[in-house]
C-alpha cells in the first residue's frame, strides 16, 4: 500500500466538529456546539463586497494582503488595544488558524516544543503536530483555570532539556472564558522574555469580553508577541475566514514566506469585506457584546440555581460547567444523554484535552429560547 504522512495518519479530525456532527444526525436537537455567532455579517459589510463584486473585483490580492487592509488593520488595532503597529507589521491569513499554523512553521523546527495551558482550544494539537512539535501541557485546573507566572517558571524549570520555543496563549480563552488583568499579564511576560520565549497571543475573543477591558500582550511585549487577530467573532465574519497576524516587521516577513505557499493570499472579497469593518465597523461589535453579557449573566444565575458549579467568563460567548459528580458519567456520556434524551448538544469538555473533562461548554451565541430550552435540559438531567 501506497503510503501516507505519518503525522497525518496520528491526527485526528476536531473532536468540537466530530461531537457536532454526530447530534447534527438527531432530529430537533437545539444546537449549543460550535464557535460561532449568532447573529449574521452587519449589512454594510455585505453591502460593500456587492459593490467590490459588481465592480468586478475578482482578482488575486497582494499575498501579505491588501495594502489598505493592513494599514487600515493596523490603525484598528492601535486605537482599541494601545498597540503601535504599521502596515508592515501585518499579514491577512485565512482565518486565524491559518495565522497560527503559518506562525507555528515559522517559528519552530521539528523537534522543538511548545508551551500550552490546557484545557485548550483541540486546533493547536494536530497543528503542532504536523510540524513536528511538541507540546508540553500546563494544567490550569488547580488555578480555576488560570495560566500563572509561577505556573510557567515551574514548568520551564522542570524541563530545561528541551528546546522550547513557543508559548501558545489564548484569552479570553475557549472554552473557559477566562481572560487576565495587566498584572498577570506583566508577570508572565518577565518570565518569557527571561527565558527568549515567543508568545503566539490568539485574542480573537478580545472584542467580546465584559467586566474589565482587554489588555494585549502585545502592549507588554511587542518584540516576544506574535499576535493573532481576526474578525470572526467581533463581526460575525466566521465563514469569509479572514485573519490577522501582527508581529515585528522581521517575523511578518518571514511568515509571509510560509503563507505564500500555503495559501497564495487570502481571498479578495473577504478582504474587501475585512476593510469595510475595520474602517466604518469599529463599533460593530458593541451591541454583540452587549447581547452576550446580557445572556452570560442570565445563564450563569440559572445554572447556579439549579445546582451546576462553573467559573463566571470574563468573555468569549461560552460557559465550561462541570458535570455533576452525582452522577457518575464521562462529559461525553453525559452529552450524549443530553442530545439524546433532552435535545439539547453541548460539547464535552474532553474536547479540548483530557484536561477538560468533567465540564462541558455551552455557547450562548443562540437564542433566547435555545438558552431556556438548554436550562430545562439540565435541570432534567442533572438530577
Amino acid at each position: 500500500m501506497i503510503k501516507i504522512n505519518a503525522a497525518v495518519d496520528q491526527i485526528e479530525l476536531s473532536g468540537i466538529r466530530q461531537f457536532d456532527e454526530w447530534v447534527s444526525k438527531i432530529d430537533g436537537v437545539s444546537k449549543l456546539t460550535l464557535g460561532e455567532p449568532n447573529f449574521v455579517t452587519p449589512q454594510h459589510i455585505m453591502d460593500a463586497t456587492k459593490r467590490a463584486l459588481d465592480q468586478g473585483k475578482t482578482h488575486y490580492e497582494a499575498s501579505a494582503g491588501n495594502p489598505e487592509l493592513r494599514r487600515a488593520t493596523a490603525e484598528y488595532y492601535n486605537e482599541k488595544f494601545e498597540l503601535n503597529y504599521r502596515a508592515s507589521n501585518v499579514l491577512v491569513t485565512v482565518g486565524a488558524t491559518e495565522a497560527i499554523a503559518t506562525a507555528l512553521k515559522t517559528i519552530t523546527a521539528p523537534g522543538d516544543y511548545v508551551l500550552i495551558p490546557v484545557p485548550c482550544y483541540p486546533a493547536y494539537l494536530p497543528l503542532m503536530a504536523l510540524q513536528g512539535v511538541k507540546p508540553i501541557f500546563m494544567d490550569t485546573r488547580a488555578t480555576n483555570f488560570r495560566v500563572t507566572a509561577a505556573l510557567i517558571e515551574e514548568t520551564l524549570g522542570q524541563n530545561k532539556d528541551k528546546s522550547i520555543v513557543g508559548f501558545i496563549f489564548n484569552y479570553p480563552t475557549n472554552p473557559t472564558g477566562i481572560s487576565y488583568d495587566c498584572a498577570e499579564l506583566s508577570a508572565i511576560k518577565d518570565i518569557l522574555k527571561m527565558n527568549g520565549i515567543w508568545v503566539m497571543s490568539d485574542e480573537i475573543y478580545c472584542e467580546l469580553t465584559y467586566d474589565q477591558p482587554h489588555i494585549s500582550m502585545a502592549s507588554l511585549y511587542p518584540e516576544g508577541t506574535i499576535l493573532i487577530m481576526g474578525l470572526s467573532k467581533s463581526h460575525a465574519m466566521t465563514g469569509w475566514r479572514i485573519g490577522f497576524v501582527l508581529a515585528e516587521e522581521r517575523l511578518i516577513t518571514a511568515m509571509k514566506k510560509v503563507h505564500q505557499y500555503h495559501v497564495t493570499t487570502a481571498a479578495t472579497l473577504s478582504q474587501v469585506a475585512a476593510l469595510e469593518a475595520v474602517t466604518n465597523g469599529k463599533q460593530d461589535s458593541v451591541s454583540m457584546r452587549d447581547i452576550y453579557q446580557t445572556r452570560r449573566d442570565r445563564l450563569v444565575t440559572l445554572l447556579k440555581k439549579i445546582g451546576y458549579n462553573l467559573i463566571k467568563p470574563d468573555g468569549t460567548f461560552y460557559l465550561f460547567v462541570q458535570v455533576p459528580e452525582k452522577l457518575k458519567v464521562t462529559s461525553v456520556e453525559f452529552c450524549r444523554k443530553l442530545a439524546i434524551q433532552e435535545k439539547v448538544a453541548v460539547i464535552p469538555g474532553s474536547a479540548f484535552t483530557e484536561f477538560g473533562e468533567g465540564y462541558f461548554r455551552v455557547s450562548f451565541a443562540a437564542s433566547d429560547e435555545q438558552l431556556e430550552k438548554v436550562v430545562i435540559a439540565l435541570k432534567n438531567i442533572g438530577h
